[in-house]
């Protein structure tokens, strides 16, 4: 029980101690890198660097809280793709679950362009 209290003060107080920026500049630096990297899943086009939705103020603070507790970039990635999945990372990763975000843009470009074609060629056969 004793151990338990010690770890939620620990969590508190490093929670407490992360504010809005780091004093050290190469670790403000990393961050914001990081922050930019992530997706605000409100805003959906913005990273959480620069989205003012209250996921993202959410998102930074776990972010900041985290590099305070020595967890590199890669461990942060790793714990909020397990939580939100890849669609949280601006860039996700290619593969089987992620072709529909990859995939998307070029078979609506192509759906259109099949269409117009459809359309023009009915067009000129009406002309005849």
């Amino acid at each position: 029980m004793k151990t338990l209290a010690f770890l939620l003060l620990m969590t508190l107080s490093a929670a407490a101690a992360v504010g809005e920026s780091f004093s050290d500049p190469a670790m403000e630096a990393r961050a914001r890198d990081l922050q930019r990297q992530l997706r605000c899943l409100v805003c959906q086009g913005e990273s959480i660097d620069e989205s003012g939705a209250d996921f993202a103020a959410d998102m930074r603070h776990l972010v900041r809280t985290q590099m305070a507790e020595g967890k590199s970039d890669a461990q942060i990635q790793d714990y909020l793709v397990a939580r939100y999945g890849d669609f949280i990372l601006m860039k996700p990763p290619v593969q089987p679950n992620t072709w529909l975000l990859w995939l998307a843009p070029f078979v609506v470009l192509g759906a259109g362009g099949a269409v117009a074609w459809v359309t023009v060629k009915k067009a000129a056969a009406a002309k005849g």
